[in-house]
């Protein structure tokens, strides 16, 4: 439940952490703002001060006496010292009272005794050792800040507020779609593996996640009919042998006189050897298909599987083989599944042979080009893919008599297909058909 939850609260996450990164940014931001306004402020009051040294030591100059500065005006101070540090002049502000300040020119903040306000002031050495030090009030400058602060402490709330408010709106609007793409899918189930998900026809990135389910949802579709054909041909190809078994029990126990036991014993192993054939045809698809051939695999010589293919045919079978054109050729893979991709190339090759079986193998761009051909009638234009499906006989008769399980040409696909390779079937020079295996070889050097 927890997980689920977590999983819901995408969008009030995404929502949380831009509002965090906005508020975090608002307020740093409103206090670096403070801080300058305050520091332009006191810039402005520095040179306020300056103005007033020049007035003061202007008139000093003169010998008229400080009359320029307004000695009521609590917000300027200014105080005249000599060198025994003897008041000579001040503002009605300081009441006779010394401020202490540090001679130079560097200002400094300072609080006048008795006094709540902070002051800006400024010391200067003049002649005859006498020390002018002007002041000015920093009030309006704190009220200032105060305000601006005050504002920026509503404003930075209001603005992050929005924020989340329009976060949590697009970002709902943008998962709006996968939402409604998470409902069809968890509609989808296997009795309705048709189903496809409404493609908004953009392309960003739900667009693609669209697509890209659509094509999982082919896959699941195209693999769940592929694996309901293959259990439903399983069973046909299964029952076949089952029932004959059966109808010649049933026939021998009812009517011993006609069938002995020579007959029985000869029908059950008939039926027995078509039966592990067919089994062990599936297991070894089955196998196949796990893809898991070239991940084990070893170098194997293809040019001996198909030369000893070929000495096998010819101490079996009456026809003329020919394998002059077989050629040194290496691949990387199992050296079983191989064989029996050879084996089975060459038995269907001599199954539908009229006198003649070519083989040929050798290098071509990098691959291991193997090819099997026969004089027979060929395999039609419309039918050289469907061959390669399971169970899948052109002549159905001449397969069940030659005890044929339609699974030959299935394993040889899949076997090619697990170790990268490919195969095709094009018309032959000798007439009949002509079967092309390309596997990638292994370089020698």
């Amino acid at each position: 439940m927890a997980e689920r939850r977590r999983t819901r609260s995408l969008r009030g996450r995404i929502t949380l952490v831009s509002t965090a990164i906005v508020a975090v940014t608002l307020v740093v931001g409103a206090v670096l703002f403070a801080l300058v306004l305050r520091e332009a402020l006191l810039d402005e009051v520095h040179t306020a001060l300056e103005r007033d040294l020049e007035q003061i030591e202007t008139e000093l100059d003169t010998g008229s006496g400080v009359g320029g500065l307004d000695t009521d005006n609590d917000d300027v101070l200014f105080q005249i010292t000599d060198g025994s540090g003897a008041l000579l002049a001040g503002s009605e502000a300081l009441e006779g009272r010394l401020l202490s300040v540090d001679d130079g020119d560097n200002a400094q903040i300072i609080r006048v005794p008795d006094d709540d306000t902070d002051y800006l002031v400024v010391a200067e050495k003049q002649h005859d050792d006498v020390t002018v030090v002007a002041g000015r009030s920093l009030e309006n400058v704190d009220e200032a800040v105060a305000t601006v602060g005050t504002l920026l402490a509503g404003a930075v709330p209001l603005l992050t507020g929005i924020v989340a408010l329009l976060t949590w709106i697009v970002v709902g609007r943008a998962l709006a779609p996968v939402e409604r793409m998470r409902r069809e899918v968890d509609a989808v189930t296997a009795t309705n593996l048709d189903r496809r998900i409404n493609d908004p026809g953009r392309t960003d990135e739900i667009g693609r996640l669209a697509h890209t389910m659509n094509s999982m949802l082919d896959r699941l579709d195209t693999s769940q009919r592929a694996q309901r054909q293959f259990v439903s041909d399983a069973s046909h190809e299964l029952r076949s042998p089952l029932a004959s078994l059966r109808q010649y029990a049933e026939v021998a126990q009812a009517h011993p006189d006609r069938v002995n036991l020579d007959d029985l014993s000869e029908a059950v192993l008939d039926e027995g050897d078509r039966l592990e054939r067919l089994v062990a045809g599936m297991l070894l698809l089955a196998r196949v298909t796990e893809r898991r051939a070239t991940a084990t695999g070893t170098a194997v010589d293809l040019d001996d599987l198909m030369l000893a293919e070929a000495r096998r045919l010819r101490d079996t079978m009456a026809l003329s083989i020919d394998s002059t054109g077989v050629g040194p050729a290496r691949v990387h893979g199992d050296e079983n599944l191989l064989g029996q991709v050879v084996r089975n190339l060459v038995d269907n090759a001599a199954q539908h042979a009229s006198g003649r079986v070519s083989l040929s193998l050798g290098p071509v761009d990098g691959q291991a080009l193997l090819v099997v051909e026969d004089d027979g009638h060929g395999v039609p234009p419309g039918d050289r893919d469907r061959v390669f499906e399971r169970f899948v006989r052109l002549d159905e008769s001449r397969a069940r008599a030659s005890g044929g399980t339609g699974l030959g040409l299935a394993i040889v696909r899949e076997s090619v297909l697990a170790h990268g390779g490919t195969v095709r079937i094009v018309d032959s020079g000798l007439g009949g058909a002509r079967f092309e295996v390309r596997l990638p070889a292994v370089d020698e050097a």
